[in-house]
């Protein structure tokens, strides 16, 4: 999806000198990303993996030309990370952090919706795998290897459900155009339909694999867009079918509390749009096989 990620887009990485940082900058240069500096208070003028470290997210972009961070930022710091980022002028933002707390997410999201709304920030995440664009790109802690350079989307609250999906898709030659992590937390920067926009919109991306989960409206707003808008087929499936209503299950958003955040609504939801649902996480691939040939 070259909308948010290609081979030359400039990367700065947030809390780059931290060992979580260190590592996935390593892991991420290997693969091919163009990771041009880093940011880290305090440490600027060193270097981490031959590439220059800055205190400053403004002082990285306006020496590098930046136009994408990711953050390894501890959570008490993380949002101010995450502002600091859109305040640079960076246009695609990847928050890994897992434990921001939800009132520092809300002043993010306030502050991108009143400073930035002529110019804004894609941000993704938080609590997520990341971006991936397979033989392309990687902005995230996603496990490269898995993933064929092909034709289908993906874009899920699970990271781990979208490494199964990935796999899965691989043991069949099925490729994978661009995959994206949105994250669990109740509170976070791009949606469902956010991203399914996205792909509608891009040449590479010919179908789109959706792995929703239990709490929230994300999917039932997504069912929505698919109506209306896609003409692309999308395949989904919706992880917490034995879940009980009204108990916290794994993610932080994944609380079930109205009509439509259960597992089995949104099942119901979304194959009243036409979506093929994948019946158990097992069947991802092999649904997605068959709504192509069918295509």
């Amino acid at each position: 999806m070259t909308i948010l990620l290609h081979r030359k887009t400039a990367v700065l990485v947030q809390g780059i000198t931290g060992k979580i940082g260190s590592f996935h900058a390593k892991e991420m240069m290997d693969y091919g990303t163009n990771v041009v500096g880093g940011v880290t208070p305090g440490k600027g003028g060193a270097s981490e993996h031959g590439v220059p470290v800055f205190d400053t997210m403004k002082e990285a972009v306006e020496k590098t030309g930046a136009t994408a961070s990711i953050v390894f930022v501890p959570p008490p710091f993380a949002a101010d990370s995450i502002m600091e980022a859109a305040d640079s002028g960076i246009r695609t933002c990847v928050a890994i952090t897992d434990g921001i707390p939800a009132q520092d997410m809300i002043k993010v999201k306030r502050y991108m919706r009143r400073y930035r709304a002529e110019n804004r920030m894609c941000l993704i995440g938080p609590n997520c795998a990341g971006i991936i664009s397979p033989s392309k790109a990687l902005l995230g802690i996603m496990p490269g290897n898995i993933y064929l350079s092909g034709h289908v989307g993906i874009v899920g609250r699970s990271g781990t459900l979208g490494y199964e999906a990935a796999a899965q898709m691989k043991e069949l030659g099925i490729g994978v155009s661009t995959s994206v992590g949105i994250g669990g937390d109740p509170i976070n920067g791009s949606s469902f339909k956010d991203i399914l926009e996205l792909f509608e919109a891009d040449p590479e991306t010919h179908a789109v694999v959706m792995i929703g989960e239990i709490g929230g409206p994300q999917e039932a707003e997504a069912a929505e867009y698919i109506r209306d808008h896609m003409k692309k087929p999308v395949i989904a499936y919706v992880a917490g079918l034995s879940a009980p209503k009204g108990r916290k299950m794994g993610h932080a958003g994944a609380i079930i509390s109205a009509f439509g955040e259960s597992a089995s609504e949104k099942v119901e939801i979304l194959r009243e749009v036409g979506v093929a649902i994948a019946p158990t996480p097992a069947e991802i691939g092999i649904t997605a096989q068959r709504v192509l040939k069918a295509a």
